[in-house]
């Protein structure tokens, strides 16, 4: 194995921290690259940031459609928070901007998303449960049940 002198590492400004929980929550390809992107533009000290979709869709390489369903996605989730900024020209005008992110902490969603996996898990245990105890008097899994 070959060693690098630690002094022609990267600098470590250029890194920005993405939790590693991150990929145990279910999230797709586009809305993890997307989080990320927003956790890069992100200030450190508001958990805020506002690229518009051009700016995220130039550097994700995805088109501001498939950024706004990712945006979405995300925010359905909880993983982040959106809220509509304006802008005013210079004649008085008022014009919408773009959005400002307000990213959420990972720690509760992990434990909200573990928690929904456990109650899913135990509702299939007792559907399955029940199948076998109707199978076991004579039904048939197939069979249409009258409600």
């Amino acid at each position: 194995m070959r060693y690098y002198d630690s002094k022609l590492r990267d600098n470590p400004g250029e890194y920005f921290p993405m939790p590693k929980a991150v990929f145990r929550l279910g999230l797709d390809y586009g809305e993890i690259a997307l989080l990320a992107f927003l956790m890069y533009c992100e200030d450190r000290k508001t958990f805020t940031c506002h690229p518009s979709y051009a700016t995220i869709g130039s550097a994700l390489g995805m088109s501001n459609n498939t950024v706004k369903k990712y945006v979405d996605s995300l925010e359905r989730k909880g993983f982040i928070y959106t809220e509509p900024t304006m802008i005013r020209t210079r004649d008085g005008r008022a014009h919408n901007d773009s959005l400002q992110y307000t990213l959420q902490p990972i720690k509760p969603l992990e434990e909200a998303y573990f928690e929904r996996q456990l109650r899913e898990a135990e509702s299939r245990m007792h559907f399955n449960n029940a199948m076998k105890k109707f199978e076991k008097k004579g039904g048939k899994a197939n069979e249409a049940v009258d409600v």
